[in-house]
């Protein structure tokens, strides 16, 4: 019965994101709806991305050189270390499933208490398909998550630097080298594609618990939080496939 059960969630899930592309609203309306989503989703998240990568990326390349205790280990592996664990799996995995914490709560709340109020049902009495509405906004507004990714890699590198270079555990020189030791440009280029995808997954999994929860405010309460555990579930698993099938 469980079974069948997340095969029929699956599905709906699809057939969701068939009906975001029909009868879309008219361009006057959704580039305003747009803009609000890019506030709320990307400008509202950089406080929180910043904060973390900055203190992360420090504490990556602490630990590194504190593990550095072979005198014939070079230096340098510090900077090697943390632009390696920053640019590949902190900055696009873990920021986004923070992200699930946070953006994601957020679009299954907002989305969830539109349904509790009979919002979404109104739209739909107006004629106005609510799923392009509510969600293909977010989907758009999305494709700029790359951007506050690029900003967390930055941010976590040079919180290493920081930590490592004023800590005493490297010098600045040592640092920099070890950022251009080996330094593989697919590298970033892997990374976004990864982030892409996630930031895909953060649009329409919350959304879709949030359209079709049932019942009142207390639900709405769970359903956020079942999105987020599904959220970071699909993240982890396609972090995993796509470094199968772009690094292999």
């Amino acid at each position: 019965m469980m079974l069948i059960r997340y095969l029929s969630q699956i599905g709906r899930y699809f057939i969701m994101l068939k009906d975001v592309f029909n009868r879309p609203v008219k361009w006057s309306v959704m580039k305003q709806l747009i803009l609000k989503e890019i506030d709320d989703l990307i400008i509202d998240s950089l406080g929180i991305v910043c904060f973390i990568s900055f203190f992360v990326g420090g504490v990556v390349a602490i630990q590194t050189a504190l593990n550095l205790t072979n005198p014939l280990i070079p230096k340098y592996l510090i900077g090697f270390a943390t632009r390696q664990s920053i640019v590949l799996e902190f900055a696009p995995t873990f920021i986004s499933i923070i992200m699930a914490g946070k953006m994601g709560s957020f679009i299954t709340s907002s989305i969830g208490s539109m349904r509790v109020t009979e919002q979404i049902e109104a739209l739909e009495v107006m004629g106005v398909n609510a799923l392009n509405y509510l969600v293909f906004p977010k989907m758009i507004a999305a494709t700029l998550y790359p951007f506050v990714i690029g900003i967390a890699m930055f941010l976590g590198i040079f919180g290493g630097y920081l930590a490592g270079v004023y800590g005493g555990f490297t010098t600045s020189q040592e640092f920099i080298t070890g950022l251009q030791n080996e330094f593989i440009p697919f590298h970033i280029a892997y990374a976004f594609i990864k982030t892409l995808v996630f930031a895909f997954i953060l649009a329409t999994i919350p959304s879709f618990h949030g359209f079709y929860m049932k019942g009142g405010a207390l639900e709405v309460g769970k359903a956020s939080t079942v999105a987020f555990v599904w959220t970071s579930v699909v993240i982890i698993l396609m972090n995993y496939i796509l470094t199968q099938l772009l690094l292999s």
